[in-house]
């Protein structure tokens, strides 16, 4: 896969009060800079995140971004998303390959460096790292070490974005630790200006990586 496209991977999060639809957000974040999207919905049955999804792809495709859906490689399949993403939990990093092929982006989340290794020998494109601020949508996630972040993304060949609490004012703590890109989930899709936040965001990720 790219490694531009990690540079600001765009998360969805949950209903907005102001009932902004999710195409309508997924949008707003592509125009302001968001590199690759994430469907992520935990709540919805098959039939609903398939609707969903084929409406979100009609976004993405149009701006040439990917989408990556979250746990459901069957899903993923059927609308014909760019990949998908597996947690630690979600299944097997190997069947999933097998199902997608080699040409599907398959991302898998890493909290440790052995998990890491265990996730590129499985296949895996890229890894997602973190907490690494805690998380606001995550309200059990244990804020990750600099230094574990750091010998995750030193130990793997592929490519890893940081996740978890991220936003303007802190990402740039995370420079010089050897991730390709942020994961971001309330900065962007709880931002009063979804697309005004992407551009921000994207704006301070550029500036980070090239130190």
């Amino acid at each position: 896969m790219r490694l531009d496209y990690l540079l600001l991977y765009a998360v969805t999060g949950p209903p907005r009060a102001d009932g902004m639809p999710l195409p309508r957000q997924a949008e707003a974040a592509i125009r302001g800079g968001a590199t690759m999207l994430q469907l992520r919905e935990k709540k919805l049955g098959p039939d609903a995140f398939l609707k969903l999804a084929r409406e979100i792809k009609n976004v993405t495709d149009a701006y040439g971004v990917p989408l990556i859906i979250n746990d459901r490689v069957d899903l993923a399949l059927a609308c014909g998303a760019a990949g998908v993403h597996l947690g630690l939990s979600d299944g097997s990093l190997r069947e999933a390959r097998a199902l997608l092929g080699p040409r599907a982006i398959l991302g898998a989340t890493a909290r440790t460096a052995e998990q890491a290794l265990a996730a590129e020998a499985a296949g895996a494109d890229y890894l997602g790292c973190g907490a690494v601020f805690g998380s606001a949508t995550k309200t059990d996630a244990v804020a990750m070490a600099p230094e574990t972040l750091r010998a995750i993304c030193g130990a793997v060949k592929i490519p890893v974005a940081a996740i978890g609490g991220i936003t303007r004012e802190n990402v740039t703590q995370l420079a010089g630790r050897g991730m390709a890109g942020f994961a971001v989930v309330s900065a962007l899709f709880g931002a009063a200006d979804i697309e005004t936040a992407a551009r921000e965001l994207r704006t301070e990720a550029e500036k980070i990586l090239k130190k």
